[in-house]
């Protein structure tokens, strides 16, 4: 039975926070893809960035075990003492930054903790400053915290980094929080340590907060090394470093993700979250501890077959006529631009934008991408290689007769 509610005008019943915001684009596709196979299409998906290998079996056991030891009930709101230890260590471990247990609080996967950080720290009418191409999600988290986000612009030509030129130059008495993404997704693209302190010596002193999303820190190739802005001196103090064990150990559906940073402000973030979850999930928890303090070989491996995995696909994609793509330092997404075939017209589909390019691979050739309008960079396309390589022989070889 339709209620009466719903047979009006919906929105305007709705918070305006609500309406404010898009749908994440990336889930959205993965949810389509994943009803096309449902229903029987042979579609590869390379929209999600979820890695395809299982989560660690000494992960896996330690969750096992805190269930038949009973361990099933709430733990601390910013997460148990053991594995906030195992965090700092960590971290300490892969920055070369300190942090105490007590300046880290553990949340429902990495985008809960990012979204606190926002809520804790933008006030209305507060400034962010975004490079393109995002993470989908930075731009919407501004908007529900009441902020503004400002966008700027980067190209394949420009390697997909902001210049300190153009950081200076969106500098206002507004300017709250600075979101830096590296290694990147979409781009893959890593931040020297020379072009970290160059943009950190624009914002140094005037009260400006980082955002440091460091997701892919391990998951970075050749002679490629991702540096934090909390290293910089005089820095730690203003930087949010966020990441989880998500992507790196396989366990995104697990949700466990973290800030390091300030106690004040981590205190802030505990209670937002103290009003929203509570914790995150204690068999979770237990087997992040697992992943963190286990044998790392496992991740060096998989970051060595992700690597084969980039170089196939950079090469490939470049063979199709009309795509050009750029060759990603980290993470496991790549970025390639669509520009040489918008505007024609193929198998009586108008190509005018990325995201018609993305929408004519999934309905024609059941190949599942993200649209770089969803990034804020119309004309690209965002593709995932954590799928096997026989998938995106498959996906290229689709692409390549689509554009022929």
């Amino acid at each position: 039975m339709t209620s009466t509610v719903e047979t009006t005008d919906t929105a305007r019943f709705l918070a305006k926070r609500v309406l404010r915001m898009q749908e994440s684009e990336t889930m959205r596709i993965t949810a389509l893809a994943k009803k096309m196979k449902a229903e029987g299409h042979d579609v590869i998906s390379l929209s999600a960035g979820e890695p395809d290998f299982p989560t660690p079996d000494f992960a896996c056991e330690a969750a096992i075990h805190a269930v038949q030891t009973g361990f099933t009930k709430y733990t601390e709101n910013a997460g148990t003492p053991e594995l906030r230890k195992a965090i700092a260590e960590s971290t300490k471990a892969d920055l070369g930054v300190a942090y105490l247990p007590e300046e880290v609080i553990v949340s429902n996967g990495g985008k809960q903790a990012i979204a606190n950080a926002i809520l804790a720290l933008c006030d209305d009418e507060d400034e962010v400053i975004i490079p393109a191409p995002y993470w989908v999600s930075f731009p919407e988290m501004v908007n529900l915290a009441g902020g503004k986000s400002v966008v700027l612009e980067t190209s394949l030509e420009s390697n997909f980094k902001i210049t300190p030129e153009q950081l200076q130059s969106a500098l206002t008495p507004k300017t709250k929080i600075l979101i830096l993404n590296s290694p990147s997704n979409p781009t893959g693209a890593v931040y020297s340590e020379a072009e970290v302190r160059a943009l950190m010596s624009v914002i140094k002193g005037k009260g400006i907060f980082v955002i440091s999303d460091e997701m892919y820190n391990k998951l970075v190739y050749g002679n490629t090394q991702p540096f934090s802005p909390a290293k910089v001196e005089g820095m730690r103090d203003w930087v949010i470093v966020s990441n989880a064990v998500s992507k790196t150990y396989s366990m995104t559906g697990w949700r466990v993700g973290w800030i390091a940073a300030p106690k004040w402000i981590v205190n802030a973030c505990g209670k937002i979250q103290s009003q929203m979850t509570s914790n995150a999930a204690s068999v979770s928890q237990k087997a992040a501890i697992a992943a963190l303090t286990g044998d790392q070989s496992i991740v060096d491996a998989r970051r060595r077959e992700f690597e084969k995995r980039r170089d196939f696909m950079h090469r490939a994609l470049n063979e199709i006529p009309g795509v050009s793509a750029a060759l990603p330092e980290g993470a496991f997404y790549i970025f390639p631009s669509v520009k040489g075939v918008l505007g024609k017209t193929i198998e009586g589909k108008n190509l005018a934008s990325s995201l018609d390019v993305a929408e004519f691979l999934l309905e024609k050739h059941y190949v599942a991408t993200v649209p770089g309008e969803a990034f804020g960079a119309q004309g690209y396309l965002r593709l995932s290689y954590a799928a096997s390589i026989e998938n995106l022989e498959k996906a290229v070889s689709r692409m390549k007769k689509a554009f022929s």
